[in-house]
C-alpha cells in the first residue's frame, strides 16, 4: 500500500518517573490531559490519518455493516418474566438504536405499558445508557438511572409508572444502580468517589427529598474494595456487599425495616470470599472456606449467620468449579464448570433423584437465565454453541420436559449451523500445561497453513471467556476466516487454579499460554504467521501489547481494542479509577518485586526497535477503566520504533467511553472498521 500521508508524530516531552531509584523517561506522558487542546488536536489527527489511509475500505465498511445488520432481527424482543403480578419484556424497533422497557399485567395478552423508550430518551445524545432500573414492592413507581457520556457516571430518577411523570427526586453523579425498601418510599444507592469513580459510599434517600438530605449508611474506605447494594430473591434482606478482588464481606437488614441498622453477616477476612442467597429461615453460602479453592456450599440459619455456624451442603471438589447457584421451592440448581465446559446440575431437596441437563457438543455455552420465582418447577436457562444461536429455554425440573421460548434468529435466508465445524483443541503451554482453544470456521476448508485465523483471548479477573455464537462473525467465517478463542490462564475456565495461575507473579503465563496456542494452530495447519490476527480487549489488550513485544514474527495483524498496556504508571497513579483495587489483580508497585515484576512485561515500558504488525487501535475520549491516553501514548511511542512500513491505525471515538458506542447499530459498524482492517490485510473483499 502506497503511503497517502505521513503518520501524525506526537510530540516528545520528556518526564523522568523514578520508584525504587529505578528511572522510566516517558516521552508522551503530555497526552495525559483531556482538557488540553494539543491532545485533542493530536487524537483527531491520528482520527484523520486512520481515515486517510482506510478510505478505500469506506464501501466495502458499509457493506460489512449493513451484511451484518441484515441479519439481526431489527424489531426484536425478549422472553417476558412474570415477577410480582407483571411480565417484564425489552424489545426493540426496526431501525431503531435503544431498547423499549414494557410490561403486561397479570396476562401476556393485557395491554402494554412503555416504561422506558430509550429511543425518545437518548435524543440529542451522542451516548446514551439506561442503568440501574427497579420497579418499587407495589408496581407503582420505577427508579432508573441514566449516563449521557459514557464514564459510568449516572443520574438516578423516580417515574411514575401510572402518570408517567418524572418525579423531582434527582440524585446525581452517582454509579447508577440502586434498591427500593419494602416501604415504596425508601432508596438505597451507591455512589463513587469522583477522581478514582471507586463505588464507596451507600446512602439512603426518601422520596421527596432533596440529595443533600440523604443520609450516608455505609463509607467503604478500604481503597481495594468496592461496595454496592442488592435485594434478596426472598425480597426479606437488603444486602450491602464490601468487595476486593480476593475477600468479601455483607451486611444485612429487613427491606421492611428501612429505618434499621445494617448488621454484620460475617466479617471480613484477608482471602475469604463468599456470597450469600437467601430462602426460608436460611441463608446458603458459596465460599471458598478452608482452602476450598473451587468454591463448595454451605448454609447457617438467618439468626446466626457468622462463619463458625456455616454447615456444608456441597463439599469442594478439585476438578469442579461452583460458579452459580439457584434456589427454587423443591429444587437446588447448581452451575459448574468442569474440564472447560458448563455443567446444570439439578437437585431435589428431597434428596434423592438428582440430574445434569444434557448438553451435546463438543464446546458450548450454558448458563440460568431469569428465574426471579422461588415457587416454581421451571428453570429458565440459555445455551448456545459456536455454531448454535442462542436458546432461551424454559424445563420443567420435575417432568423433565423443555419448552424452547426463544431461539436467535439469523436472518437472511443463509444461515445453517450444518455448513459450520466447531472443535475444541488442546495446546501444550512451554510449562506442560494443556490450553484449551475452541476454534469455529466454514466446513470444507483445508488445513493448509493457508487460511486467516483471528485468534482472541482475554486471561485477566478469573473472567471465563465461553464459546458463544455470533451472527455478525460469520462475515468472516463466510470468507473463509477460521475464529478460535485461547482459554489462557488467568480466566477461570478450568477452575479457580487456573486464575491463580495467571495472576501477580505468575501473570507471563496469560502471555506465554497465548503465544504457545498461537505457534500450535500454525503447526496444525489451521494458519500460518502470514494469515495470524490476534484480537483482545482492555485487560485483553494488555494481552495484545504483550505478545507483539514479546513474539512480533507470529502475526500479521492485532486489533486492541480499549488497551491497558501503560501498566507501570496507571498502576502507581492512585487517582486514576479502579487503580487501587486492581492490586490483588497486579499486584501492588509500591512493594518492590511486584514492581519488578510488572516493568518485566508491561507493553508501553516493553517497546523496542524491531518489526511490528499491523494494528487497529481503538479507544474511547471518556473512557473511565482504561483511560484515552494510555493507547495513545501506545501508538506514539510504537510509532517512533517500529521499523517496518506496517500499517498502524489509533481511532478514538471522541463521543464514547470503555464499551465503545452506545446504540446497537453503532456497536456494528465499530465492528465494520475491525473486519475491514483484517479483511483488507487478506485482499478480501467480497
Amino acid at each position: 500500500m502506497s503511503k497517502i500521508t505521513q503518520p501524525p508524530v506526537a510530540k516528545i516531552i520528556p518526564k523522568t518517573l523514578e520508584k525504587f531509584g529505578d528511572e522510566r523517561i516517558d516521552n508522551y506522558f503530555w497526552l495525559n490531559d483531556r482538557e488540553n487542546p494539543e491532545v485533542i488536536d493530536y487524537l483527531n489527527k491520528e482520527n484523520d490519518y486512520y481515515n486517510e489511509m482506510t478510505a478505500h475500505t469506506k464501501a466495502f465498511q458499509k457493506e460489512l455493516f449493513e451484511e451484518m445488520k441484515s441479519r439481526i432481527k431489527e424489531d426484536d424482543e425478549s422472553v417476558p418474566y412474570l415477577y410480582n403480578g407483571y411480565y417484564y419484556i425489552t424489545r426493540f424497533e426496526t431501525g431503531k438504536n435503544y431498547p423499549i422497557y414494557s410490561r403486561k399485567k397479570e396476562s401476556l395478552l393485557a395491554k402494554e405499558e412503555i416504561m422506558f423508550d430509550c429511543n425518545t430518551m437518548a435524543k440529542g445524545h451522542a451516548y446514551f445508557q439506561l442503568g440501574g432500573l427497579s420497579i418499587s414492592p407495589d408496581n407503582k413507581l420505577a427508579v432508573f438511572s441514566i449516563d449521557v457520556v459514557g464514564r459510568r457516571i449516572y443520574d438516578i430518577q423516580v417515574k411514575d409508572l401510572e402518570t408517567g411523570e418524572i418525579l423531582s427526586d434527582k440524585i446525581e453523579k452517582v454509579s447508577g444502580s440502586a434498591v427500593w425498601a419494602n416501604d415504596n418510599q425508601t432508596i438505597f444507592y451507591s455512589s463513587q468517589d469522583e477522581v478514582t469513580l471507586r463505588s464507596d459510599k451507600i446512602f439512603k434517600h426518601k422520596l421527596g427529598t432533596n440529595q443533600t438530605d440523604d443520609i450516608l449508611i455505609y463509607f467503604e474506605k478500604d481503597e481495594t474494595y468496592n461496595v454496592e447494594i442488592a435485594k434478596s430473591k426472598s425480597r426479606k434482606y437488603l444486602a450491602i456487599e464490601s468487595g476486593s478482588t480476593l475477600t468479601t464481606e455483607y451486611q444485612i437488614l429487613e427491606a421492611d425495616n428501612p429505618d434499621g441498622k445494617f448488621r454484620m453477616f460475617q466479617k471480613r477476612v484477608r482471602g475469604l470470599e463468599y456470597s450469600i442467597n437467601h430462602y426460608g429461615d436460611s441463608f446458603y453460602i458459596m465460599t471458598n472456606k478452608d482452602e476450598a479453592t473451587n468454591f463448595k456450599l454451605m448454609k447457617t440459619l438467618e439468626t446466626a449467620t457468622t462463619k463458625e455456624n456455616w454447615t456444608e451442603v456441597i463439599p469442594h471438589r478439585e476438578d469442579v468449579l461452583l460458579e452459580d447457584i439457584e434456589i427454587f421451592k423443591d429444587f437446588l440448581v447448581l452451575e459448574e464448570r468442569c474440564n472447560g465446559l458448563n455443567k446444570i446440575r439439578i437437585m431435589p431437596w428431597k434428596g434423592e433423584g438428582e440430574y445434569y441437563l444434557p448438553f451435546e457438543s463438543e464446546t458450548y455455552t450454558a448458563y440460568t437465565s431469569t428465574n426471579v420465582d422461588f415457587d416454581t418447577d421451571v428453570l429458565r436457562y440459555s445455551y448456545q454453541s459456536m455454531t448454535t444461536p442462542s436458546s432461551i429455554i424454559d424445563f420443567n425440573m420435575k417432568t423433565k420436559t423443555k419448552e424452547i421460548k426463544k431461539e436467535q434468529q439469523v436472518l437472511g435466508g443463509k444461515f445453517d449451523k450444518n455448513n459450520y465445524l466447531e472443535e475444541r483443541i488442546w495446546a501444550t503451554a512451554e510449562d506442560g500445561t494443556k490450553i484449551p482453544i475452541s476454534v469455529v470456521y466454514k466446513k470444507g476448508l483445508k488445513k493448509d497453513g493457508k487460511s486467516p485465523l483471528l485468534l482472541y483471548a482475554y486471561g485477566s479477573y478469573g473472567h471465563s471467556m465461553d464459546a458463544t455464537f455470533s451472527s455478525t462473525r460469520l462475515t468472516l467465517l463466510d470468507r473463509g476466516f477460521i475464529f478460535a478463542i485461547a482459554h489462557v490462564r488467568g480466566g477461570e475456565d478450568l477452575g479457580r487454579q487456573w486464575y491463580e495461575d495467571g495472576k501477580l507473579l505468575k501473570k507471563k503465563n496469560t502471555f506465554t499460554d497465548f503465544i504457545d496456542c498461537s505457534k500450535f494452530v500454525i503447526e496444525q495447519k489451521y494458519t500460518s504467521p502470514e494469515h495470524l490476527y490476534a484480537e483482545g480487549g482492555s485487560a485483553g489488550g494488555l494481552l495484545m501489547g504483550a505478545i507483539i513485544n514479546m513474539a512480533p514474527e507470529l502475526y500479521n495483524g492485532i486489533i486492541a481494542q480499549v488497551p491497558f498496556v501503560d501498566v507501570m504508571t496507571t498502576m502507581l497513579d492512585e487517582t486514576i479509577p479502579l487503580t487501587t483495587g486492581e492490586y490483588d489483580e497486579w499486584g501492588n508497585p509500591n512493594i518492590k518485586k511486584y514492581y519488578k515484576y510488572m516493568l518485566s512485561y508491561s507493553p508501553y515500558d516493553n517497546l523496542k526497535k524491531q518489526k511490528y504488525p499491523n494494528m487497529y487501535v481503538s479507544t474511547g475520549l471518556h473512557d473511565s477503566q482504561v483511560q484515552y491516553w494510555e493507547p495513545a501514548k501506545w501508538v506514539a511511542k510504537i510509532r517512533s520504533l517500529k521499523t517496518e512500513d506496517t500499517l498502524l491505525f489509533l481511532d478514538t471515538n471522541m463521543d464514547a467511553g470503555h464499551g465503545g458506542a452506545s446504540g446497537r447499530f453503532e456497536a456494528i459498524k465499530e465492528l465494520a472498521k475491525e473486519f475491514s482492517f483484517l479483511l483488507d490485510l487478506e485482499k478480501i473483499e467480497k
